[in-house]
């Protein structure tokens, strides 16, 4: 059984998620960070920082051929968790198979509520008095395996999409370093 504490994080863009992780890192260590855009911010954050990275573009590859290769790179590194953290691409049965309960994704609303994408103009349209955040262990459903941990943020008078989006983002900093620190040292 591999170390759980030796954590992988997957990112498709700016990384924010992923700094988090790093930056508040209590009782795991990120031991590589790998995307499906090899021009993704985050990937030049995490080389300055000297942490391992990996890229390969996913787009117009088979899910299951992609999945693999980047399978292999996380196995390289001798990881034992996987961080999801705005990597933007459904993982296929394979993976989440081959990497089962140790795979953890961060999701911008109060899960069940609003799985897939536009969570917080859901939330706005339905008049939620809060929205949040949600970790939780990937499955093969969409947003739909076992939450580790919530934290709620309230929606405004005036809120816009990008307004609640940036107080939703400041909770999920907070949220998922202390969530997967729980769950790697279990």
């Amino acid at each position: 059984m591999r170390d759980p504490r030796r954590v992988a994080v997957l990112i498709s863009g700016r990384g924010s998620n992923m700094r988090a992780l790093v930056e508040k890192a209590d009782g795991y260590e990120i031991v590589l960070v790998a995307s499906n855009k090899p021009d993704a911010e985050g990937l030049v954050w995490a080389e300055q920082r000297g942490l391992h990275t990996w890229s390969l573009e996913s787009k117009g590859q088979p899910k299951e051929a992609f999945d693999r290769q980047i399978s292999a790179i996380i196995e390289a590194h001798d990881v034992g968790t996987i961080a999801l953290a705005g990597f933007m691409r459904i993982l296929s049965r394979w993976f989440v198979a081959e990497w089962r309960e140790r795979i953890l994704n961060i999701h911008p609303s109060l899960l069940p509520k609003y799985p897939g994408l536009d969570t917080h103009a859901r939330a706005l349209e339905a008049k939620d008095a809060v929205a949040g955040c949600s970790v939780h262990v990937v499955t093969d459903e969409l947003d739909a395996g076992q939450l580790l941990g919530q934290a709620e943020v309230p929606v405004l008078p005036g809120d816009t999409s990008q307004s609640l989006e940036q107080r939703v983002l400041a909770a999920e900093h907070q949220l998922y370093a202390r969530v997967l620190s729980e769950f790697v040292n279990r």
